[in-house]
């Protein structure tokens, strides 16, 4: 690989791009709004205030939609699912899974699933 090209994948990498531009594009098909570029103007917009805590960061799903998603992954209906379902959600969902603080051993709850996605 030449050296320019590592360059270029370390920048994204370390900015994060990649992870920002699959969740515009997951708010696009999700909401399909008619003026598709004001809407993602607007969203980063959201995405800045969010960051300097002026605003709500722009979600792709709601607290409904994150419990639909629990109930799924908690076939048998115990209240928890594990660190690797839990792992294979926030993939499913283009999230990060690297700054994850959750052993092995321990059962992440619907609340725990909600507050952390």
């Amino acid at each position: 690989m030449a050296a320019g090209e590592q360059q270029g994948r370390d920048y994204l990498q370390r900015h994060r791009l990649p992870e920002l531009l699959h969740r515009l594009s997951a708010l696009l098909l999700y909401h399909r709004p008619e003026r598709p570029r004001e809407f993602l103007i607007q969203a980063l917009e959201r995405v800045k205030a969010g960051k300097r805590a002026e605003g709500e960061y722009p979600y792709l799903m709601d607290e409904a939609n994150l419990a639909a998603m629990f109930e799924l992954l908690d076939v048998v209906g115990q209240g928890h699912i594990t660190p690797a379902q839990y792992r294979e959600a926030l993939k499913t969902l283009g999230l990060s899974t690297e700054d994850l603080q959750f052993g092995d051993d321990v059962n992440i709850t619907l609340d725990v699933f909600k507050e952390e996605v």
